[in-house]
């Protein structure tokens, strides 16, 4: 058997069943200043609902195939790790309040792109040094490094096309008496710090809980797994 023809037909046949979603059949059931949902009509009398944070213009679902693969990210969440001189390298997490959840979760700081990141030179980058140091009080300096581990990953998209960056910033001179949540803003409510080494990490993933015995997000469980893969280590980063 010509198993590389068995997969091509397999992947004609589900391209061939592919649905096209129109601007002009996308309607606004439910819109607030921060999130709306739209009814995506994707054929006659048939409706797929979508929790959205993009106006209806720049839905994710009546992008074109370029548009989609170089669009930005609704957020950028931030792998954060501590390689200060003798000292073992850990992983900066938080306890934020997640209204959905009704819990403080183990957290790694993240925020929405804003429009003034959008302007400058590297937007993920940009938002990302900066939710650390609103989230966790600790600014860059000379030495430190920052690079995008990806550019984009959904969260859930059975259900709605918000989407992350995932970006790593190691510090090597960072002053943990710096370390404050005082930056919050709006809705934004933390409970403390988590300072995980490799080995608290490991033990962090195998029970899929935190240590408070509590669940916590996926974009929580890709800092632990790509922290203890020792991937953060991988040359190309770039130096600030």
């Amino acid at each position: 058997m010509d198993y590389h023809n068995e997969k091509l037909q397999i992947r004609s046949k589900a391209v061939a069943g592919k649905q096209r979603i129109n601007r002009e059949d996308v309607k606004t059931v439910f819109e607030s200043p921060y999130i709306r949902v739209a009814d995506l009509q994707y054929a006659p009398g048939r409706h797929y609902y979508d929790a959205t944070r993009r106006a209806t213009d720049d839905l994710t679902a009546t992008k074109s195939d370029e548009e989609f693969r170089t669009m930005l990210p609704d957020a950028v969440s931030c792998i954060v790790i501590l390689d200060t001189p003798e000292e073992e390298p850990r992983l900066l997490l938080s306890y934020e309040f997640r209204y959905p959840a009704g819990q403080f979760l183990l957290s790694v700081p993240a925020g929405l792109i804003d429009k003034e990141d959008k302007e400058g030179k590297n937007p993920i980058i940009s938002t990302a040094l900066r939710e650390i140091r609103e989230e966790t009080g600790l600014e860059t300096a000379q030495g430190d490094s920052a690079f995008t581990v990806n550019s984009l990953l959904f969260s859930s998209p059975g259900m709605t096309d918000e989407s992350n960056a995932l970006v790593c910033v190691v510090f090597h001179s960072a002053d943990l008496s710096e370390l404050s949540q005082e930056g919050a803003v709006g809705s934004e409510l933390f409970d403390g710090f988590a300072l995980l080494t490799k080995a608290d990490a490991m033990e962090t993933l195998k029970k899929g809980r935190d240590d408070r015995g509590n669940f916590y997000s996926v974009y929580t469980w890709a800092a632990l797994a790509f922290f203890v893969s020792d991937m953060w280590r991988e040359p190309g980063a770039v130096i600030l």
